[in-house]
C-alpha cells in the first residue's frame, strides 16, 4: 500500500487517519441524514477503496444511519469521519473536511440537491443531483 500523504482524524485527535491512495468521486450531499450527522448544511465527501482508509490511532465508532449504510464517527467528539454504503461494499466515503489539507480535494458535483435547505447553495457550475447520480456504482435500476 501506498501512501498518498493525505492524512486527517476527529476534532479533539482521538481518531487519526491516513489515505494510502488518491481520493475520487468527491463531492457534496444535501441529504438530510448528511446534515444531522455533520451539523451542516451540506457535507462534503470522497471515496477510496475500503482497504485505503488506514485508521493509524483510536478506533471510529459505527452505527446503521439508513436502511443502506452506517457511518464511522469519534466516540469522543462526535466528529463523522465516514460513510460505508451497502450498495459499494469495496469503497467508503469519508468527510473531506476531516483532512488535515483539504484544499485539494474539491467537491465537483451535488447529490440530493432537491434535499438542499433553500437558504444555502455554492456558488458553482458543478452537476446537480436530485437524488444519487444516474451512473451510481453498485445500484441495480
Amino acid at each position: 500500500m501506498s501512501d498518498v500523504g493525505l492524512t486527517g482524524g476527529c476534532a479533539c485527535g482521538a481518531v487519526r487517519y491516513r489515505l494510502a491512495s488518491a481520493p475520487f468521486d468527491a463531492g457534496y450531499c444535501h441529504c438530510d441524514t448528511c446534515r444531522r450527522s455533520s451539523g451542516a448544511p451540506v457535507l462534503a465527501f470522497a471515496t477510496v477503496p475500503l482497504a485505503d482508509f488506514v485508521v493509524t490511532s483510536g478506533a471510529p465508532r459505527v452505527r446503521r444511519s439508513s436502511s443502506f449504510g452506517e457511518r464511522g464517527f469519534c466516540a469522543d467528539c462526535g466528529t463523522q469521519l465516514t460513510m460505508h454504503v451497502d450498495h459499494q461494499p469495496d469503497t467508503i466515503d469519508f468527510t473531506v473536511a476531516t483532512l488535515d489539507d483539504a484544499s485539494g480535494v474539491a467537491p465537483g458535483f451535488h447529490l440530493f440537491f432537491g434535499s438542499r435547505l433553500p437558504w444555502f447553495d455554492t456558488d458553482d457550475e458543478h452537476p446537480r443531483h436530485e437524488g444519487l447520480r444516474p451512473d451510481t456504482r453498485g445500484l441495480s435500476r
